[in-house]
């Protein structure tokens, strides 16, 4: 016969740094001798904390990024209501929070913890995070612009020939101007070699644009660009920095906030080295609403968010999805997530029972528990749990009992001020508006249009001397001489002309726009520009 207390202690037990998820419960009762602990190695194993709204996965996010800090882990949380804002400020010293740690037998100390506070674009409190067009790529915009497969390639083209042309995308305005150049006459015929673009396809995707700009868009897209490597940073004391993202102010829009973090994740896997399995992870990256991601999501797009959960791993970086549901999750995701923090779920509807057994079936057999009933009855605070050890096999289910956060578990009193007195501010607080494809192309048009010009003014000449010609009196023409052999001032003068236009081509090629034409353009995942290592 199975002994509880024996079995899963030596399941859940390990000699290595570990995050520690609290201790089991069975039969009612909180058995302290079995504690729940994910050693840090298996972190970047990825995860999923899932659970009906007010089951407290808030809370056990909170008290997961704080043990990852105090271990030096840097991670990136998505705060969508503010209360995650908190890490900032120590916990009470009475209340819930030591209550619930007195219970499981631990200690209780309030612990604020080094946090830096984003904002999409600026919108809201926050230092802006801000992205160009052309590092974003055609996939993560479509979904943003929830274009449809036919429209998503059309972007792919409309990059792929920005990229060639050195017209770098920094805004919605050079993006704009890109697609109205493509769709004139002068633009269509550029494209008659490498596929076109239909006007409707154009039109569609300007109307797309108008509404973005109006979401929020025209604040997140332009520079500078946020650089990764300012979320992967330590404090002095050598704690992980927290990097906040808050949404409260764009919660109303979920494609736009939700696919920005994805670019975060793709471009930490695009910027990063492989390293293999290290003794703990190098960040890790929290997704909260994470259902918003797939939603309407094309196919190509599902698959570029599998391969890069599947890739990123052995960059060092780990992955936790934060839902309601495990069915909000794609099951080429779902199954890459060794680590699983299942809160209560809710039963209402026979949508609902079957969502129930189907996540049922993805957990292992228990001696212990029935885990269709568990996982409908778990408390406030607590979660059935199934961790990857460190021998990387999968642990029993266990009902546990989380430990409560050291932190303030409300949101900081000043976003504002705490982010303003932040180093990054002064680094990403102006935007700056570059030279991109919109003055380029409005050059080159000009240029194009003078050109024209001098050309019709050179045949209205020709045809004046032709008709002047005609009219007079034509005269013997002179006796051919030997060409006079250039005076050496006009051999240096024009030595020295092209020396200067070879200075100025020079130049060219060593500006943003000569280096992207020249270059070998790569783009990887989600159509992104490739990072040099």
């Amino acid at each position: 016969m199975s002994d509880f207390s024996a079995d899963l202690a030596a399941a859940y037990a390990t000699d290595l740094p570990a995050i520690d998820l609290g201790r089991a419960v069975h039969e009612g009762a909180v058995d302290g001798s079995v504690a729940i602990k994910l050693p840090l190695r298996m972190v970047n194993r990825h995860g999923l904390i899932a659970g009906a709204t007010g089951t407290g996965k808030t809370k056990t996010l909170q008290g997961i990024v704080e043990q990852l800090s105090t271990a030096g882990v840097p991670c990136v949380v998505a705060d969508v209501k503010g209360d995650l804002s908190g890490l900032h400020d120590p916990g009470a010293a009475d209340g819930p929070a030591p209550a619930r740690m007195a219970d499981l037998g631990l200690p209780f100390t309030p612990t604020a913890y080094p946090t830096e506070f984003f904002a999409l674009g600026g919108i809201g409190n926050g230092i802006p995070i801000r992205a160009t067009l052309s590092d974003f790529g055609p996939q993560l915009l479509g979904k943003i612009l929830g274009a449809n497969e036919t429209q998503e390639q059309s972007l792919q083209l409309v990059f792929h020939y920005a990229d060639t042309k050195g017209l770098p995308l920094l805004d919605l305005s050079d993006l704009r101007a890109l697609l109205t150049f493509l769709d004139s006459a002068d633009g269509k015929a550029e494209l008659a070699g490498i596929g076109g673009l239909s006007g409707a396809t154009v039109g569609v995707l300007l109307r797309s644009l108008v509404g973005l700009a109006m979401g929020g868009g025209t604040e997140f897209f332009g520079e500078p660009q946020l650089d990764v490597a300012d979320l992967m940073r330590r404090a002095p004391d050598g704690r992980g920095i927290i990097s906040c993202l808050e949404l409260p102010a764009v919660q109303d829009r979920p494609t736009l906030f939700s696919t920005a973090l994805m670019w975060l994740l793709a471009e930490l896997f695009e910027a990063l080295p492989e390293v293999g399995d290290l003794d703990q992870p190098k960040l890790v990256f929290f997704f909260d609403e994470a259902h918003l991601l797939f939603k309407g999501a094309t196919p190509a797009f599902v698959d570029s968010v599998v391969q890069t959960v599947r890739l990123i791993r052995s960059k060092g970086v780990g992955v936790f999805f934060i839902t309601q549901t495990p069915k909000d999750i794609p099951g080429e995701v779902l199954g890459q997530l060794g680590n699983r923090v299942q809160h209560a779920l809710r039963v209402f509807t026979p949508d609902d029972e079957a969502s129930l057994r189907s996540t049922v079936k993805t957990y292992p057999k228990s001696d212990f528990y029935d885990v269709a009933e568990l996982l409908v009855s778990v408390g406030t605070g607590e979660a059935a749990i199934t961790l990857l050890s460190a021998k990387g096999t999968p642990t029993p289910v266990v009902h546990a009992r989380l430990p409560a956060p050291s932190s303030r578990m409300a949101p900081t009193d000043d976003v504002a001020a705490a982010s303003a007195a932040s180093p990054l501010f002064a680094k990403y607080g102006t935007r700056v508006d570059a030279q991109s494809a919109r003055e380029l192309l409005a050059s080159r048009m000009e240029e194009a249009q003078a050109l024209d010009a001098a050309e019709a003014a050179q045949k209205a000449e020709a045809r004046k001397e032709k008709v002047d010609g005609a009219a007079a009196p034509k005269a013997p023409a002179p006796p051919k001489a030997a060409p006079a052999p250039a005076p050496k001032k006009q051999h240096k003068e024009a030595a020295g002309a092209v020396a200067g236009g070879a200075a100025v081509v020079g130049t060219f090629l060593k500006s943003r726009e000569g280096r992207a034409l020249i270059r070998d353009v790569g783009r990887g995942v989600f159509g992104m520009l490739k990072k040099k290592r």
